[in-house]
């Protein structure tokens, strides 16, 4: 039934039952945003960000939202959330606080700031949850308009259950694909590209989305004039609006403050996009900012009197509120008392939200002080240990910083004093042990089905096994993995039609559907976020990005969703996305580059891959597609013409994750490398061979996780020499891989000459195979570096080259 068939249906009493109830959730919202701001500014919280003046249209899209449906928004959306009752006062405050505890800010746990709105869709032991029965929000980041690729994936999902229900064949993610994808934005972030480019794409794939657009005319201090063309987002983007002529968006206009005419869009909305698959724009607009953009400073510095005027008599919460008395659904008089008691129980909640926050904090606090006290009474200093006790105890409102750091100073004062040392030290390893994994668990899968629990199957091969070219290898392990895995697509620019610029996908389109092998616009931001929010949604996607240089414009939707996805919502969502990229060629700046260093330090949180040959990248596919963590994987570009002998037990064999491979065993000297550089070491290591140095050769196969069985540092037990050969620049991967190995592993305690990096030049690489030469590290060049460390230890035998 339609909001506007219930509306129908419904007594005078029910409907001013139902109006009552709305005002009330949005008039607890607006009583949070105010007192929330005087909690920030009393220094009780350390940030705010509020969703005062769009109350209104936020219970409009809660009405039109229904069980399956998932919200990918921004932090202005509490109403919306409170209206579809996954969020309450107490939860509110308990996030402006930064509880750090699931149970009580439900959201993050602390982690994130007030206003970043999430649901669960794992249970504490990171299995799914039955979706399609519940209200869901995809988790919230700050940057302006990062939640845009990700709900281009969450709407297309919906498309995927409606072509393949045997994906999903208990429903736990979708019902028949009815399902939409609500995205909500301000009207200043449409000036972002990742706007553009999603609104682009869902109108191409014509996907269940409903886009709001919260109108309010300002971004922080800056009009609208100053960030759209003609001041108005939904005028610019006409050329979307559907007609005879050729698919696109339905583009509806509606006033922030219009209670009514809100629900009655929203309801229209819902029913285009549920039922059709269409896309739909509204641009809500002649909303207001009550108390300006943040905490950071006051709007009454750049708007002018006339706009404040205005702001304070189209309130939509006001609007609504004299709708109200003129429909005779309301007396001033029962509104009075409403607001008040509103008020009150808005004030109650916070206090219970600090209170449930101090509480424990606050018995750590008297267990330390206690803890002092006691051993004061036998140290040498005493008197300072007192004083650290006490001034502890004049803390009223504590945090965890103040008790942990004076047990630590106090610590010094005890440091010669045996049983007071062993007994502070138990307490503050103790603590360590007991919250830091409040701050810090969560970075990878903590499930079973975490990557360290697929165990490795080997390749198997006939006796006659063929030699073929590699890319078949990949090509026919991904034809395994497309029949087994009914949720497991594959898409990105030409992985379709012509089967991707190497031919690893060959024919599969044609065999498997252009729905599941398909190809993409030349889009990598909005490739990821298909990747997140269909991976979001039970599925298994593998988002293909052409090359490796090209992943840059994708990077800050790895960074900033991806890959803090398990760790910003404490385990309670997750996106095991596969993204697979290919690297190192000879064809110049943007072709040839490895800029590692930069993405495994912008991508913790995703394992990252880089296989040297293509049964090594097959075998990891299908590990990844065992387990539910999101993975980066980069193919050598130059392998896929190389011959490798063709598994028999395609789909199944399984390239064990965080696990390097010595491909060769030595006794002089140590080189860890990957990908395409193994190649080089290799060829270099049998030259070195023929002058009577004995080389060991590693590939680290994955960089994150690296080397989980240290096996590096028993490699220079051996050796006691190491060198690291990377196309990275120089401090890029070998940096990573020198710290892994010196200090985790502690290997520096078995060197006999200085570690080395032999690496890229800092420029990127030139054109051409003589480019590559002179930019790269080559044979040659491991050849003499290695010559020379060994060189250092028998001059005699070792001339100088040079």
């Amino acid at each position: 039934m339609s909001q506007k068939d219930k509306n129908k249906t419904l007594s005078f009493e029910d409907f001013k039952k139902e109006v009552i109830e709305d005002y009330k959730i949005a008039k607890i919202s607006r009583e949070c945003s105010l007192l929330g701001r005087r909690e920030v500014l009393t220094g009780k919280a350390k940030f705010g960000i509020f969703g005062d003046g769009k109350e209104v249209p936020q219970l409009a899209m809660a009405k039109a939202f229904q069980n399956g449906d998932f919200r990918s928004g921004y932090y202005r959306d509490q109403t919306f959330m409170m209206a579809i009752g996954q969020l309450n006062i107490e939860q509110f405050f308990a996030g402006l606080f930064g509880h750090a505890d699931i149970e009580n800010d439900p959201m993050s746990g602390g982690r994130q700031m007030g206003g970043h709105f999430a649901t669960h869709s794992l249970d504490e032991k990171g299995n799914w949850k039955k979706l399609s029965e519940q209200k869901n929000s995809s988790s919230d980041i700050s940057p302006t308009a990062g939640q845009m690729p990700r709900l281009l994936g969450l709407a297309q999902a919906s498309k995927y259950y409606r072509e393949f229900p045997e994906a999903d064949k208990e429903q736990i993610f979708s019902v028949s694909g009815n399902e939409i994808a609500w995205g909500t934005i301000g009207n200043a972030s449409t000036s972002e590209g990742l706007f553009f480019e999603t609104i682009n794409a869902a109108g191409v794939l014509q996907v269940p989305m409903v886009m709001s657009v919260w109108d309010d005319q300002y971004g922080i201090s800056v009009h609208a004039k100053h960030q759209t063309t003609k001041e108005n987002i939904s005028e610019i983007l006409k050329g979307f609006q559907r007609d005879e002529n050729g698919n696109g968006y339905e583009i509806l206009r509606v006033k922030g403050w219009d209670y009514p005419s809100l629900i009655e869009t929203y309801t229209k909305a819902a029913e285009i996009a549920r039922t059709e698959h269409v896309p739909v724009l509204i641009h809500v607009q002649e909303l207001t900012q009550p108390q300006g953009h943040s905490t950071s400073g006051s709007h009454e510095r750049y708007k002018s009197s006339e706009r404040l005027q205005w702001e304070a008599d189209n309130d939509c919460l006001l609007k609504m509120r004299n709708w109200i008395l003129d429909s005779n659904l309301a007396t001033e008089e029962e509104l009075n008392e409403l607001d008040k008691a509103l008020k009150k129980q808005v004030l109650d909640g916070k206090k219970a939200a600090w209170k449930a926050y101090q509480d424990p904090i606050k018995e750590e606090q008297a267990e330390l002080i206690a803890l002092l006290k006691s051993i004061a009474q036998s140290s040498l200093n005493k008197v300072s240990i007192e004083q650290y006790a006490d001034d502890l105890a004049q803390i009223k409102e504590v945090i965890r910083k103040e008790v942990i750091t004076t047990a630590r100073k106090a610590l010094r004062l005890v440091i010669n004093e045996s049983d007071n040392k062993q007994i502070l030290v138990r307490f503050i390893e103790s603590y360590f042990k007991k919250i830091q994994p409040k701050y810090s668990s969560n970075l990878m899968s903590e499930s079973d089905q975490k990557v360290v629990n697929i165990e490795e199957i080997l390749p198997e091969y006939t006796e006659n096994a063929e030699d073929v070219d590699a890319r078949v290898i990949i090509r026919d392990n991904f034809d395994a993995i497309l029949s087994r895995y009914k949720n497991v697509m594959i898409f990105g620019e030409d992985s379709g039609n012509i089967g991707d610029v190497n031919q690893g996908l060959e024919g599969l389109q044609e065999k498997h559907g252009i729905n599941r092998v398909s190809d993409t616009g030349i889009r990598e931001a909005t490739i990821l976020g298909q990747g997140i929010g269909m991976a979001m949604r039970g599925l298994r996607p593998i988002a293909e990005i052409q090359y490796l240089d090209y992943l840059l414009y994708a990077i800050q939707i790895m960074s900033d969703d991806l890959a803090t996805l398990q760790y910003r919502t404490v385990g309670r969502q997750k996106a095991p996305l596969i993204v697979r990229t290919r690297g190192h060629r000879l064809e110049g700046i943007w072709h040839s580059g490895s800029p590692m260093g930069m993405i495994i330090n912008a991508i913790r949180g995703m394992h990252v891959l880089v296989p040297r040959n293509m049964t090594k990248a097959a075998g990891f596919y299908n590990t990844l597609l065992e387990s539910d963590e999101p993975a980066l994987l980069i193919e050598c570009l130059n392998g896929y013409r190389l011959k490798e002998k063709m598994p028999n037990n395609l789909g199944e064999f399984k390239t064990p994750i965080g696990v390097i491979e010595t491909i060769k065993e030595g006794s002089d000297i140590t080189i860890v490398s990957y990908g395409s550089t193994i190649r080089i070491v290799e060829q270099a290591a049998e030259e070195l061979a023929e002058i009577g140095i004995n080389v060991e050769v590693i590939d680290v196969q994955s960089l994150l996780p690296f080397d989980l069985n240290n096996d590096c540092v028993k490699s220079l037990q051996k050796t006691n020499r190491l060198l690291v050969v990377d196309e990275d620049v120089p401090g890029g991967a070998s940096a990573y891989i020198l710290q892994k190995i010196l200090e985790e592993q502690g290997g520096y305690r078995y060197l006999d000459s200085a570690p080395q990096t032999l690496t890229a030049k800092a420029h990127r690489p030139a054109y051409g195979t003589d480019g590559d030469y002179f930019c790269k590290p080559s044979v040659e060049d491991v050849f003499e570096k290695v010559y020379e460390i060994i060189r250092e230890s028998d001059p005699v035998k070792f001339s100088s080259l040079y």
